[in-house]
């Protein structure tokens, strides 16, 4: 079991990494496409996720379900920008931990971690829905900042609108922009 696991885990963040690295392309944020998740590769995250391999969903869920927490999502989302739970911060006038606005590039690097991730997950089931319709049951209870949270839900809204090909001359066009 743990071979296969092990194997199982190297192949779906193999093949996660390549789609985003392929939707990156697209967007124009090639660079951010080169270097996403290479923590992947971590010992923290890499052997969390072997161990609690399913195939079908991110091991960190299993990683919850069996000690409450996730070792490996703690290590990744703290070194990965495209993550909106890196973006939060102390408040010094709250004194509350507060979302923070993520800037639009990392914001674009995570839709299209969403995008790949649907695909990967979903396999032939995946429509251009999947990432809206994943993203939607959570929204009101995510720590994000109001102004990314629109910005994501409007580039997914997008893609399950008008598809691939004009979500990215939209976001494309958007880096002109920025």
């Amino acid at each position: 079991m743990y071979i296969k696991n092990f194997f199982g885990h190297l192949h779906t963040i193999n093949k996660h990494r390549h789609k985003v690295i392929a939707n990156c392309f697209k967007a124009g944020i090639i660079w951010r496409g080169l270097n996403h998740d290479l923590s992947k590769y971590s010992p923290t995250e890499f052997w969390e996720g072997v161990k609690y391999y399913q195939g079908n969903r991110s091991p960190n869920e299993g990683e919850r379900e069996a000690k409450g927490y996730s070792d490996a999502w703690m290590h990744h989302k703290g070194r990965n920008r495209h993550h909106f739970e890196y973006w939060t911060d102390y408040d010094p006038k709250t004194k509350a931990v507060t979302p923070i606005e993520m800037p639009v590039i990392f914001v674009i690097e995570m839709f299209c971690d969403r995008v790949a991730a649907s695909k990967t997950y979903n396999k032939k089931k995946y429509d251009d829905s999947k990432p809206l319709s994943y993203f939607l049951p959570g929204k009101e209870r995510r720590m994000i900042h109001p102004a990314t949270s629109e910005l994501l839900e409007k580039l997914l809204v997008m893609l399950a609108i008008k598809g691939e090909k004009e979500t990215f001359k939209y976001i494309r066009s958007m880096n002109k922009k920025n």
